[in-house]
């Protein structure tokens, strides 16, 4: 059964008849690789905090299920409505005000909709920075980043965004409003209960706003592309720059030379920063305060060390701001020339930093001895432990189930390996529906029961996102009220 008309007249009486939509909803229940597809009978568009909490509580005392959603540019399947049952689509990209910059206490309040990227550049404008840093930063927006507790390549430095939140108001699932829009650096009055929103994935209510960190703004950058021989270099390369270059180093991340060789082949523009093909590449960047050194001169003379010490085969070092952009356009193109080169199927998992070494080479061994014998490539955030062992299956003669099958198996493969590695299957793109079924598998069973707990908790009728985070079974609903 699905939304009764009664229903959708009385949400259109909270958010204006234009903003209930019945018709051309493929952008909504579809994710933007088209990997995952679903099914519901509206989106409803909310302006303000108020009116999410209005549809909130109308839809639990009617019983309908809603499904979150920002620029819906997660990996998955997160925001993606079930394909079944009555559920709505909240869409929240008309909540994109930014309320207050505080450039003197370093704090910026956000509703959810605004993208990262203008996040980013109401920091600048106020002189300051907010560090994280994403391929999707113009379409993703800052309430699926709290989410989704969203990684990207600054979380050496910065962290991830479970480390930039103070605070935030968010919707619960009856319809109140929680106001933890704090902009303290200290708050020790008991329970942090943001941290329980923060990487739910809207299965514990939605948030509408958030209070986010901002830092001094970044006076220059020096950015330097190396070739390397292989992960065990890289490592040690890492080591190498923290130890010279301290916490000034911002970036650190690496690609195999075939996810490297895909990039120059499918993204126009792009070229190799160096004359001799290397097995392994290093994107590091280096950053200073204004007013502060040059920030070349340190990273030229870390390089120099590690040339002498063998760590690194040749390097090329920005002179210009073109040239940086240059160098990050090859990491930011990665899923745009996967996606092109095949059904490419990146894993999101991370393992102790001295552990990237054999999990890439135990990793990559085990896809490449599939019966579908993927091409393997690897890119990822060496400095966080967070690496993309990515495989691309040939699609001639295969149908999307198929396809699918052999992803699921290959998949199970790689986070085997980097659980046996005191890893994880999910660092930064959460669980959604892609990983829910494997969860149980990998998270012990007390965890598995405090999750469940706290999901009974707060959504006792499971009508926040279904069918996400949580193993089947394991969010099982009381009566519908």
């Amino acid at each position: 059964m699905g939304v009764s008309e009664a229903d959708l007249d009385a949400l259109r009486a909270i958010v204006g008849a234009s903003h209930v939509l019945v018709e051309d909803l493929d952008r909504f229940v579809t994710d933007w690789r088209g990997r995952y597809r679903g099914a519901t009978s509206a989106v409803v568009r909310p302006r303000t905090t108020a009116e999410v909490a209005a549809v909130v509580g109308h839809c639990r005392a009617a019983g309908i299920a809603l499904v979150p959603q920002g620029g819906n540019t997660g990996m998955s399947g997160g925001a993606v409505p079930p394909t079944d049952g009555p559920n709505l689509v909240l869409c929240l990209e008309r909540l994109n005000r930014i309320r207050t910059v505080d450039a003197a206490g370093g704090t910026l309040t956000a509703e959810a909709g605004c993208t990262l990227a203008a996040v980013q550049a109401a920091a600048a404008d106020a002189g300051r920075l907010f560090p994280m840093a994403l391929g999707s930063q113009g379409s993703c927006q800052i309430g699926g980043n709290v989410a989704t507790n969203a990684g990207g390549t600054a979380v050496l430095r910065y962290g991830n965004m479970r480390d930039l939140v103070l605070g935030l108001e968010v919707v619960l699932p009856d319809g109140r409003v929680w106001d933890g829009l704090r902009a303290l650096r200290k708050d020790n009055t008991g329970y942090d209960l943001k941290q329980l929103f923060i990487g739910s994935e809207g299965t514990l209510g939605i948030v509408t706003a958030v209070v986010l960190k901002l830092f001094p703004a970044v006076g220059a950058r020096a950015a330097a592309w190396a070739g390397v021989a292989d992960p065990e270099a890289a490592v040690a390369l890492l080591g190498h720059l923290q130890a010279r270059c301290g916490d000034r180093l911002s970036t650190f991340e690496a690609m195999s030379r075939g996810q490297l060789d895909l990039v120059l082949a499918h993204v126009p523009g792009t070229r190799d920063p160096l004359g001799t093909p290397h097995p392994w590449s290093v994107l590091v960047e280096v950053t200073e305060g204004v007013g502060g050194p040059d920030p070349a001169e340190r990273l030229e003379a870390a390089l120099a060390g590690a040339f002498d010490d063998g760590l690194v085969a040749d390097a090329a070092v920005a002179a210009t701001e073109a040239q940086v952009a240059a160098f990050w356009r090859l990491r930011d193109s990665v899923s745009e020339a996967n996606r092109n080169a095949g059904y490419s199927v990146s894993h999101d998992t991370s393992v102790p930093i001295p552990a990237v070494p054999e999990f890439v080479r135990r990793a990559t061994a085990a896809l490449e001895a599939r019966p579908s014998r993927p091409r393997v490539v690897a890119v990822g955030h060496v400095g966080d432990g967070n690496i993309h062992l990515v495989a691309i299956f040939d699609r001639t003669g295969r149908s999307a189930a198929e396809l699918r099958d052999e992803a699921d198996a290959a998949g199970a493969e790689v986070h085997r390996i980097a659980a046996d590695l005191g890893g994880s299957i999910s660092a930064e793109h959460g669980i959604g529906s892609a990983k829910r079924d494997e969860l149980a598998l990998h998270k012990a069973p007390l965890e598995l029961e405090l999750m469940r707990g706290i999901k009974r908790l707060f959504d006792p009728h499971d009508l926040m996102n279904p069918g996400k985070v949580l193993p089947p079974g394991d969010a099982a609903p009381d009566p519908a009220p």
